[in-house]
């Protein structure tokens, strides 16, 4: 099956927006190539820990498409308060239960909605190679086993997986559209204000536009016991003020 045969077969595609750059430029190659009317762009909204202007971004830049939030039923603090512990690079549980997730469902409900696609859809996720070494070994293209049922015929697609990061700018100025304005504040990458991946220039920079955010976190930090960053290798954990060098000052 390529993608081809399923743009002819009218597929949904379904495309997951973060607002970030990668899933600007995704939406913009997959929108080359597949007519709108069979584009689904679905948000998955992290209230109170995503940036700002993120949800109101991803719809203008999306005009003409059909476009859906999506929403976890707890939020990301509330999710680390309940395991007492913050998500690691092994066991990232903010993208499986508040992202994944909640944007699975959101696809089948609108399926389900939509009868003229018959169950079979394409959902699109802007992962790089470029990244990550995890992510230069993912699969570019695949059918899904685990979410065709119920009728559907699911496959998973990274439509930019070899675009570096220059390119992906390149295509977002070629749709005459802007990156998110976080990017012009100093940021490499946009999830989270705060990610357990981000570099150490990502976290300042969070730190400084996000105090009140960074505040939490650290007490958060503090109340847990646990840090947010895990330690690198034979290294001892360290919490976000020690790692950032910004410290909080607390009202006693």
């Amino acid at each position: 099956m390529s993608i081809q045969e399923l743009i002819d077969r009218g597929a949904l595609f379904a495309v997951s927006h973060s607002g970030g750059k990668d899933s600007q430029a995704m939406l913009k190659v997959v929108r080359d190539l597949v007519p709108d009317k069979q584009i689904l762009v679905i948000h998955a909204t992290l209230p109170g820990v995503e940036w700002e202007g993120t949800e109101r971004h991803v719809y203008e830049t999306c005009k003409g498409l059909d476009v859906i939030t999506v929403q976890a039923v707890k939020t990301f603090e509330e999710m680390v308060e309940r395991r007492g512990m913050w998500p690691s690079p092994k066991y990232r549980q903010c993208t499986s239960d508040l992202k994944r997730g909640p944007i699975e469902k959101g696809i089948r409900g609108y399926l389900k909605a939509n009868p003229q696609f018959d169950g079979l859809v394409v959902s699109c996720v802007g992962l790089r190679a470029e990244e990550s070494t995890s992510r230069a070994k993912a699969e570019t293209f695949k059918y899904s086993k685990r979410n065709s049922k119920a009728g559907r015929e699911w496959y998973d697609w990274l439509p930019i997986h070899e675009m570096l990061v220059d390119r992906v700018f390149l295509t977002i100025a070629q749709a005459d559209q802007d990156p998110h304005w976080a990017y012009a504040a100093g940021m490499s990458r946009l999830s989270c204000c705060f990610c357990i991946m981000s570099s150490l220039e990502d976290l300042k920079t969070a730190a400084r536009l996000n105090p009140e955010l960074y505040a939490r976190y650290v007490a958060l930090e503090k109340k847990l016991d646990h840090t947010f960053l895990m330690p690198r290798k034979g290294q001892a954990p360290r919490g976000l003020e020690e790692v950032t060098g910004i410290k909080v000052q607390f009202n006693s």
